[in-house]
């Protein structure tokens, strides 16, 4: 058995800041109305900067504070249904950036708001025979660039951000995890590359429903495996996409005040982002140390979720 090790991470966002009252001169909304339904006040939004420059970003501060060098990693992998390119990957131009060598295994994946918990099971599994033993895995999103700016039911939901973590095999640690999916494109969808300009679609009801359901089932499944209580864990971080399906699901978990991480009142939804950079907000206020079981659980387009119960 076998679990990974997250040795550093890092986050980046971009310079501007847009509050709720920012959207309201653009379409028919307010602070009380957004934040009551959702618990968003402010999320970031990119002016000039590239989903590379969030990328490399919060990628050179896990770095830096794992005491690696781009040289050093085996696996570079980049959770993201916003990259800049279709091609080249966000991976491949991180390679070129961070100097690291050419047989790095490099690669976007999308697994839409669930992308960095799949990432963490994907570089885990391919550092079992990877040319040297450390992995980047960044979670980078540019929501802002498929918003729809006329629709007040997504648009006030989503931010720009990317979280990014440096990790290892450990051969003595074990986990858990859970992984699902359930092809839907009417419950939330994006268009591809095409004629029509891309926007990312939802059904708000729809999304509420899927989420609290599998929100719910993979943290009881997970807890089975371990066989622990919700109460014995120290810090439950799921996909930061909407308080009242965080609250719901605490509540329903009968979870202590505060168990439960939220951070989207100033970051919104940052899809592949929203984990890693949570898991590093908690790293640098000293909250989440070293030791801690951390149980995290990623939902969002596919429809695709996923969840890991580790210790920090």
């Amino acid at each position: 058995m076998s679990a990974p090790k997250i040795l550093s991470t890092g986050r980046c966002l971009p310079r501007r800041i847009v509050t709720n009252q920012e959207l309201s001169r653009q379409v028919d909304t307010n602070d009380e109305w957004v934040y009551s339904r959702t618990g968003i006040h402010q999320r970031h939004f990119c002016e000039g900067e590239s989903g590379l420059d969030l990328a490399l970003g919060a990628a050179r501060k896990a770095l830096e504070r794992a005491g690696l060098k781009g040289e050093d990693i085996g696996v570079c992998l980049v959770a993201t249904f916003t990259p800049d390119y279709a091609s080249p990957s966000m991976a491949c131009m991180l390679q070129k950036e961070l100097g690291m060598k050419e047989d790095t295994v490099c690669f976007d994946l999308n697994a839409a708001c669930a992308g960095f918990l799949y990432g963490l099971k994907t570089a885990h599994a391919l550092l079992s025979d990877a040319p040297r033993p450390y992995a980047l895995l960044v979670g980078c999103e540019v929501i802002s660039r498929v918003l729809d700016m006329t629709d007040r039911n997504t648009c006030v939901l989503f931010g720009d951000g990317a979280g990014a973590a440096v990790l290892r095999r450990d051969e003595e640690a074990s986990w858990h995890t859970v992984f699902g999916s359930r092809g839907d494109p009417e419950s939330i969808w994006v268009q591809g590359p095409g004629p029509e300009p891309s926007a990312v679609h939802m059904e708000g009801k729809a999304v509420f429903r899927f989420a609290v359901e599998v929100v719910e089932q993979s943290i009881r499944q997970m807890l089975a495996e371990e066989g622990c209580d919700i109460n014995d864990l120290d810090l439950v971080v799921c996909h930061q996409a909407n308080a009242r399906i965080i609250d719901h699901v605490a509540k329903k978990l009968k979870a202590r005040e505060g168990l439960f991480y939220k951070n989207m009142d100033r970051y919104g939804n940052t899809s592949a982002a929203s984990i890693p950079m949570a898991l590093d907000e908690l790293v640098k206020q000293g909250v989440l140390k070293s030791g801690m079981r951390v149980l995290t659980v990623g939902f969002g387009g596919g429809l695709t979720w996923a969840g890991a119960l580790l210790r920090w």
